[in-house]
């Protein structure tokens, strides 16, 4: 069953960041904060996951996010509206706890992290808490959803690495300065690996900061996204493995060995570049195959 895309909206200018809507009835239905889906974009196509970053169970869609990296979002970013993705798989993974906590919650975004942030952060603000947000990125343009944050979040931090934007310097600089200002009940993040791993390190009870319990999420380390592959396992500081896909994407950030998976999110740098040249190659090819048709027509 295809899954038409409704909406694309390019994010910023860089034209690597993009947004969607799709029509997917069943899953918009099931679907809550934490779940992510994988995508499958033609029969030829590899499988890869994306975190849920909204839904509406009356629309019957859910809205992804996503930054061209690799040869599969790139292809994903030049469909436009009205085209349709062959599979997409989901609500997978797990909810995220909903409850009531006694202090506010700092909710962490970097890059496009901000994307599955915001239904995590809305469904948490619903539930009475107060919602401490952080959205950080490398520049300016590269911040989104702002006005969607603003009307959830008790306060609203922005930081730019290069300071076009809010506070110059990393997530963790403000989470430093909330954490000595008052109790927080739990941090959540979702970003680059080495984004919340830094956050864990911010938030482990040293350095004269209380410790707090947080979460992240490891949604980019997934292949089939239900366990069997193995590719989502990961192990902890205590030497025991998980897997992300069945468990998570959400974790206790405390245990990970985020030194292991950051070694692993290089291993296959040289066949990615390769495949996205190809791809590219192939793309340029069908272009020139076109303008030579028009000019003989």
């Amino acid at each position: 069953m295809p899954y038409k895309i409704l909406k694309k909206q390019q994010l910023g200018t860089s034209g690597t960041l993009f947004e969607m809507v799709l029509d997917t009835p069943l899953i918009a239905k099931k679907a809550f904060a934490g779940n992510f889906v994988l995508l499958r974009i033609d029969e030829k196509g590899e499988r890869f996951p994306l975190t849920i970053a909204d839904y509406d169970s009356e629309e019957g869609t859910i809205t992804i996010v996503f930054q061209v990296v690799g040869k599969s979002t790139r292809h994903l970013s030049i469909l436009e509206e009205g085209d349709e993705i062959a599979d997409v798989v989901g609500p997978l993974g797990n909810q995220i706890e909903i409850k009531k906590h006694q202090n506010p919650i700092i909710i962490i975004g970097g890059g496009v992290g901000i994307a599955p942030c915001y239904p995590q952060a809305k469904e948490l603000k619903n539930a009475g808490n107060s919602i401490y947000s952080i959205l950080g990125a490398r520049n300016s343009d590269l911040i989104f959803w702002r006005d969607k944050f603003q009307k959830i979040s008790n306060k609203l931090i922005i930081t730019t690495d290069d300071g076009s934007e809010g506070i110059k310097g990393f997530v963790t600089n403000p989470l430093r300065e909330l954490l000595n200002e008052e109790p927080i009940s739990l941090v959540i993040a979702i970003g680059p690996l080495v984004m919340m791993k830094n956050v864990t390190l911010t938030t482990n009870g040293k350095d004269d900061l209380p410790f707090v319990e947080t979460v992240v999420s490891l949604n980019t380390i997934m292949v089939d996204g239900t366990g069997m592959c193995g590719g989502c396992r990961f192990p902890t500081k205590d030497g025991e493995f998980h897997f992300a896909c069945v468990e998570g994407p959400d974790v206790n950030g405390h245990l990970v060995d985020f030194d292991n998976l950051l070694n692993r999110s290089i291993r296959y740098c040289e066949q990615e570049k390769v495949s996205m040249h190809r791809y590219e190659s192939q793309c340029r090819s069908i272009i020139d195959l076109n303008e030579k048709s028009k000019k003989t027509s």
